[in-house]
């Protein structure tokens, strides 16, 4: 049976879903990228090889995320495609009436609208901590919490306490204050929960019409008390799917099908890249006022790809054939 992966390279995760030819997760990894992507994704493949075996072949193979060029780069990519495509394509295919899409990751969080099956806006909030899982880590470690439990303890809170979320450092401020007026620690993250749901939909939503079918997916969604919160202010029931902390991957396998579909073939190179030496430098290109920085990945001693230019004047160049003397000097 044919085999499809998708990988998710992101700031705080790094996730591979491996599907079968009737769209079934046959393989899911969710690894901490900690600020090595090269790293995580070659232990993301020497896992997978492991749990189904290297002699497996992969048919189709799509990367997404903020990493997705370097990993397309790295395992052979038929198709690298940004975020909101990913993880519409794969909300729509875990719940076909979905009309909205809630998301929220270490770093940035999403707000999609689809309808029919297809994506028809969006917006994302990457600049701001305080609309994305790291204000929960945040708060969390100063409240001397695992996050593990937060959703657990948000559950028992019988009532909550307005903290002010729009931005981290005022939160804990405020949350500060609310300990001191003897608000217990189950109100108190029950707050936090609250005030991430009001800066997310204050941010993201902007008065747009959520539902009636909502999904809530990303790390954040394993948080019953966010989804309680969101519950709460949206009035409606907020749908969890099964691999909701992996739908970035999950939908670039499902576009890795389709393309492999397409072209008949693959350009996966196989389960070795988990033992294959990567290494990525940067230059500026002089080529114009610019000066944009320009990413060379290199593999096994030799530049296979550039990436990072406004004009693509280096992605579209034959890096096989340039020396890197030659590069330098540009």
């Amino acid at each position: 049976m044919a085999r499809y992966l998708g990988v998710d390279v992101g700031s705080v995760s790094t996730n591979l879903v491996l599907t079968n030819e009737k769209n079934e997760v046959v393989s899911s990894i969710y690894l901490l990228t900690e600020g090595e992507p090269i790293k995580a994704v070659q232990n993301g493949m020497s896992i997978l090889k492991e749990e189904i075996g290297e002699n497996t072949v992969i048919d189709g193979v799509g990367t997404t995320g903020s990493g997705r060029i370097l990993t397309g780069h790295m395992v052979g990519a038929d198709v690298i495609h940004d975020e909101i495509t990913a993880h519409g394509l794969a909300a729509a295919f875990a719940v076909p009436n979905v009309n909205t899409v809630l998301e929220i990751g270490g770093q940035d969080s999403k707000i999609i609208f689809i309808k029919d099956r297809v994506i028809v806006d969006f917006a994302m909030n990457s600049v701001c901590a305080a609309g994305t899982g790291s204000f929960l880590d945040h708060q969390a470690s100063r409240l001397k919490v695992p996050i593990e439990k937060f959703g657990e303890l948000a559950l028992k809170a019988a009532t909550s306490c307005h903290i002010a979320g729009r931005c981290s450092v005022f939160a804990e401020s405020d949350m500060i204050h609310k300990q001191q007026l003897g608000y217990d620690k189950e109100s108190i993250i029950y707050g936090l929960c609250q005030a991430l749901v009001r800066n997310y939909l204050n941010n993201l939503a902007k008065g747009k019409k959520i539902g009636p079918v909502v999904i809530f997916q990303g790390g954040v969604a394993a948080n019953a008390g966010m989804k309680r919160a969101f519950e709460e202010s949206l009035g409606i029931e907020i749908i969890i799917p099964k691999h909701y902390n992996v739908m970035g991957a999950l939908g670039m396998a499902l576009y890795a099908k389709a393309t492999a579909k397409e072209k008949g073939e693959t350009n996966f190179k196989g389960f070795h890249i988990s033992e294959t030496e990567f290494l990525t430098r940067s230059f500026k290109c002089k080529g114009c006022e610019n000066q944009c920085e320009i990413v060379r990945i290199i593999e096994a001693g030799k530049t296979i790809a550039f990436y990072g230019g406004r004009c693509g004047k280096w992605e579209t160049a034959d890096a096989k054939l340039q020396e890197t003397e030659e590069i330098l000097t540009v």
